[in-house]
């Protein structure tokens, strides 16, 4: 069984670690640390057995589950860590007496390109499989519109709540 296939298998016990399985070297080292997660946890030796020893014990998956829960958080502070170099950047250059001019074009850019696209699509005469591509490009705009307010005013709520689980999870995890 190879390891994506084995991962996925795992996936059912910590369905949170799916967003990290996609394409690229990033989706590759979450896969290898599952893997090395689900086999700490079993003692089994092999990917496969350690998916098999927790299809049966209970427990076992919910320590995996708490497990997989803190490498989600340790990967989420990492973004975050590269998200707050990126903000220090920007900060370095307005305390330096300088304008972010990148920024500030990368946000008229792209309202410019969704008053566009919302006009384009109320007010011309596309046959509506035409005003459908449009529409999907107007999601994908909103899409940058939403990072470019991430970025400027911090992570959304959901992060947070979810760093809260994890905590109460550790604490309920060191009582034991």
């Amino acid at each position: 069984m190879d390891p994506i296939s084995i991962a996925l298998g795992l996936a059912q016990f910590a369905p949170s670690i799916m967003r990290f399985f996609g394409a690229g070297a990033k989706s590759t080292a979450v896969v290898d640390k599952v893997l090395d997660i689900a086999q700490t946890i079993t003692g089994a030796p092999t990917s496969p057995e350690a998916l098999a020893m927790l299809q049966k014990d209970k427990e076992m998956q919910q320590i995996f589950n708490m497990a997989v829960l803190q490498l989600d958080g340790e990967l989420e502070k990492a973004y975050l860590a590269d998200t707050q170099s990126a903000r220090n950047r920007d900060v370095a250059i307005v305390a330096s007496g300088a304008h972010n001019y990148r920024a500030d074009s990368m946000y008229v850019l792209a309202i410019i390109l969704i008053a566009a696209l919302v006009y384009v699509v109320l007010k011309s005469g596309l046959d509506e499989y035409a005003k459908g591509i449009v529409t999907l490009v107007l999601g994908r705009f909103l899409g940058y519109l939403d990072n470019i307010y991430y970025f400027e005013f911090g992570t959304t709520r959901i992060n947070r709540s979810k760093d809260t689980t994890i905590e109460n999870l550790s604490k309920v995890k060191e009582k034991e």
